[in-house]
This record gives C-alpha cells, sequence and structure tokens, in this order.
C-alpha cells in the first residue's frame, strides 16, 4: 500500500476551504471515490518485513459503484526479502463485489493482483480471497480467507537459502499459499481514539520461491499485531506491536535470504510500527 497522492491530497483540502459555506451539497453519484497516503515505519506482509525493516511510502485509491463493484489500487516501496526479484515497488491491483447479506453482515468477494514492477520473471501472483465483517457489540469484526491457487511465483523452487545461492533448484515448480485472518476494532468512547487487533495464519511455500523468497516464510506460521490509532480529521496516527511465530532456528534454512541485509537480524521479530495516514 503506496503513496504519491500529497499534491491531490493538498489540492482537495484547499479546494473545500474555498468553498463557500453556504453551497448546497452534491447529492451522492453512482461511483464513489475513496484513497489514502501514507508513511510507516516499516512495511509489514504477514508480519514480515518487505522494506528491509526500514520506512515505507503507501497509498492506494479505491472506485466504487453503488451496485457493490470495486476496483482499487495500492502501492508501496520495497527492499531486501520484499523485492520479489530485484523491484523495488509492489503495486496490488484488486477488484471485487461487496454486499449486505442481512442486516449489519456483509460479504466481500474479490481477487488481489500482486505486481513487482522491474522485478525478475515469474513474479506476480493472483489471490482471490472472501471477507465476512459486521459488529459485535462495539467492536467491528473481519473475518477473510485468500487463496493463492498453485503459481510458478509460489513455487518451492530451492529448499534452501543455500540452494539458492548455488542454483541449485526446480526452475518452473508451482505451489498454492493459503491465509485466513480476523481483524477488530473498536472506538474508546468519547475520545478519536480506536484500538485494533489481527491475527493471521499462513501456509504455503516452504523453502524459497524463484526469486529466493515466499509468501509464507517457514511454509506455516502465525501472525498477530495489536496497536491504536489517532484520529485529527482526515489524518490517523498509528501504533502497533507486530510480531510472529518464527523463530530463528525454524528460519535458520531460509538464511541468509530471510534476513536484514544491514545486520543479518530476522525481519520477522516483534517491532513496533509508527504510521501517518491521510484519507480522502
Amino acid at each position: 500500500m503506496n503513496f504519491r497522492l500529497a499534491t491531490g491530497l493538498l489540492g482537495l483540502a484547499t479546494a473545500m476551504l474555498a468553498t463557500p459555506a453556504m453551497a448546497q451539497e452534491e447529492a451522492p453519484g453512482p461511483i464513489t471515490v475513496s484513497g489514502s497516503v501514507g508513511l510507516t515505519t516499516d512495511y509489514r506482509f504477514r508480519g514480515v518485513s518487505q522494506t528491509d525493516k526500514e520506512m515505507a511510502v503507501q497509498g492506494g485509491v479505491t472506485v466504487t459503484h453503488e451496485s457493490g463493484l470495486y476496483v482499487a489500487t495500492w502501492a508501496s516501496n520495497l527492499s531486501g526479502w520484499g523485492t520479489f526479484g530485484g523491484s523495488n515497488m509492489e503495486l496490488d491491483l484488486v477488484g471485487g463485489y461487496s454486499t449486505e447479506i442481512s442486516s449489519g453482515l456483509k460479504l466481500d468477494v474479490g481477487l488481489t493482483w500482486y505486481m513487482y514492477p522491474g522485478g525478475a520473471s515469474d513474479t506476480d501472483f493472483a489471490e482471490p480471497y472472501v471477507k465476512l465483517s459486521g459488529d459485535l457489540g462495539p467492536a467491528s469484526v473481519l473475518v477473510g480467507v485468500a487463496y493463492a491457487p498453485k503459481q510458478q511465483a509460489l513455487g518451492k523452487v530451492y529448499a534452501s537459502g543455500a540452494d539458492y545461492l548455488d542454483g541449485i533448484g526446480n526452475p518452473g515448480a508451482k505451489t498454492d499459499n493459503f491465509y485466513m485472518w480476523s481483524d477488530a476494532s473498536a472506538g474508546i468512547p468519547n475520545t478519536p481514539v480506536t484500538v485494533k487487533g489481527h491475527i493471521g495464519y499462513s501456509n504455503g511455500n516452504s523453502g524459497l520461491g524463484p526469486n529466493g523468497t515466499s509468501v509464507a516464510p517457514t511454509g506455516e506460521y502465525v501472525d498477530w499485531l495489536l496497536g491504536a490509532d489517532l484520529a485529527l480529521g482526515p489524518v490517523t496516527l498509528g501504533v502497533a506491536y507486530v510480531d510472529t511465530d518464527i523463530s530463528k532456528s525454524e528460519s535458520a534454512y531460509l538464511q541468509p535470504n530471510f534476513s536484514s541485509t544491514k545486520n543479518g537480524k530476522t525481519i520477522a521479530g516483534s517491532t513496533v510500527l509508527f504510521s501517518l495516514t491521510a484519507g480522502f
């Protein structure tokens, strides 16, 4: 999830300030456009750093039709493990359909196409998903399942980091990937603060793909997040504790790939993330 809408956001804010106080609001049309741009101290994808434990600029835009159909795009800079063959950017293309299937219960089905422009061959992959969301008491809760069918970008080409360095592998191998997760958030009454939590489970390639990475490092693991957001108008300040159950011993066979390029430390260990996001 990347950025690059700063100029547009500034223009939008200027236009809003310039609108006469007595101007009438326009009736909402059949199409809604929303988006965000933000800065985070580390881009963690399912608990694993995609930016070599460094900062990331991220942003995205979503276009929604009143029927429930929507398309979206999102991008982030990358570094280290997250480059998938040399790309310095992740670009996600999303399409889906969202509808209320009963009072307060929403169903969302779609597909995300993960792209890594400028990377080596066999980097991009598709991942369909299904999400259910609704309110549970004072909390908003979401449960989701994503399944990427067998693709070369996810294939177990190398059994270890040593094999990757030596070029000993199984070119053309294909592997699927399963991810299940739940998110929850709740506002603290009479404050602009929202507390949030996340837990996810991955099951996929237990080795390394064609570009020396894997969407599911060690094949099977759990990631989680606990945090809070402070809303200040269109701007949100966030802080979150992120971790996985991937231990150094469990991931040793993936080295040197599965570590920071600066000091060799794990890229899936616990960390505290700070973020600044502006939405429109």
